[in-house]
């Protein structure tokens, strides 16, 4: 019998959940960038369930691929929202079945008595927003990772 080694640790897939206004900081810095065709949304209204595919870059394993000189990786991932009571869009095409978003970011706007709005904002101008009844999101990776075929991480240069 032998003590175990750091590298019988494994990684694993992502499973968190959002509840409160605290909790969506994290979840958001994780999609940041997340990229999925406009085909992998779906709402379930009967079901109040709003969801996506996301290919999502995995910001929590950018500095271990940079210290070991590997490639960054990407993972796909679903996003999904309960207590959707309404689905907004704003600059999205859902007819245009070839077209590919970019996730910004997600944010929450409360409203009376734990209801609110999530706003998924889009690159290029374009927004989700998600009336809701509650906060409740969910991230949860769903398989495993793969190289980011643009072998690099994104960045968001600074206008000056």
């Amino acid at each position: 019998m032998s003590d175990a080694a750091f590298e019988d640790g494994r990684e694993r897939p992502l499973n968190l959940k959002a509840l409160d206004p605290e909790d969506l900081p994290v979840l958001s810095a994780l999609v940041q960038d997340a990229v999925f065709p406009v085909t992998e949304m779906t709402w379930q209204k009967s079901r109040r369930r709003f969801a996506i595919l996301l290919n999502r870059f995995r910001w929590e394993d950018r500095a271990a691929a940079e210290q070991r000189g590997r490639a960054y990786e990407r993972v796909q991932a679903v996003l999904c929202v309960d207590d959707v009571l309404r689905v907004a869009t704003q600059g999205v095409d859902p007819a245009d079945r070839d077209t590919v978003l970019s996730l910004l970011s997600v944010g929450f706007e409360p409203g009376p008595d734990g209801t609110g709005r999530i706003l998924l904002t889009l690159a290029g101008d374009g927004a989700i927003a998600l009336d809701v009844e509650c906060l409740d999101l969910t991230l949860r990776d769903v398989t495993r990772p793969y190289l980011a075929p643009s072998r690099r991480a994104p960045a968001h240069p600074e206008n000056d």
